[in-house]
């Protein structure tokens, strides 16, 4: 079944966030401690996603173009809303915006990077699900802690988690006919190198030094296949 692996990330980021529910009285300069060691975790594993770029001028490129068009859509502030909505209709209560965050912060951390493109088409070409049985552990486990920190918004961090990585794997066999492997190849790596700038953002929003909107950073990711697409054909 090609959706086997996307389900499965997507119950490993539930039964994580389901555990991290019950870490939640844990003293708080415990909780600041941890966070503070996700976060820099985090910086370093966007560090050395970003140096993975062959061209960083497009990494350069794509962020400023996708950030212009993130705030032209205002899509951070449509995730917040969204995040704000499903909190009303779950009746979950949490301290004010820390429902949405934690939304918002799961899910770019569970949606960017190389792993859930790389392991959806795995999944929908070749039934081959084991990359999305590994990254399920790792959000699986993420997603424990920042439940613990963020609150149970991260839970439902699995709505776009599913719905972005299936329907990568859907399309995987329509992907892999129209796109030469060469250009496949050198998108992922441009992607990668977009997304792990996004991630050391994230780290950097989750320390309290910046408050960047990474949401809207995400149009980068498709500016990266047009200008891959554009000198692959030159």
């Amino acid at each position: 079944m090609v959706l086997v692996g996307t389900l499965v990330n997507g119950l490993a980021i539930i039964l994580g966030a389901s555990l991290g529910m019950f870490l939640k009285r844990i003293p708080q300069r415990m909780k600041t401690i941890v966070m503070q060691a996700i976060g820099l975790s985090i910086i370093l594993l966007g560090i050395n996603m970003g140096l993975e770029s062959d061209q960083f001028l497009i990494t350069i490129s794509s962020l400023v173009i996708g950030g212009v068009l993130g705030e032209w859509w205002r899509i951070e502030d449509r995730l917040n809303a969204f995040g704000t909505w499903l909190e009303n209709r779950v009746g979950k209560s949490e301290s004010e915006g820390m429902f949405a965050k934690g939304f918002v912060t799961s899910s770019l951390v569970f949606v960017v990077g190389a792993m859930a493109i790389l392991g959806a088409l795995e999944s929908g070409l070749r039934l081959d699900h084991h990359l999305l049985y590994t990254k399920a552990m790792l959000d699986g486990f993420s997603a424990i802690f920042f439940t613990s920190m963020l609150g149970i918004g991260v839970m439902f961090s699995v709505v776009p988690v599913v719905l972005y990585q299936g329907t990568i794997a859907l399309l995987a066999g329509q992907i892999n006919r129209v796109v030469p492997d060469p250009l496949l190849e050198m998108f992922i790596t441009e992607m990668t190198a977009a997304g792990g700038i996004m991630i050391v953002a994230i780290g950097l929003r989750l320390l309290g030094i910046v408050d960047i909107k990474v949401a809207n950073l995400l149009p980068a990711i498709l500016v990266v296949f047009v200008i891959t697409g554009g000198m692959y054909l030159l």
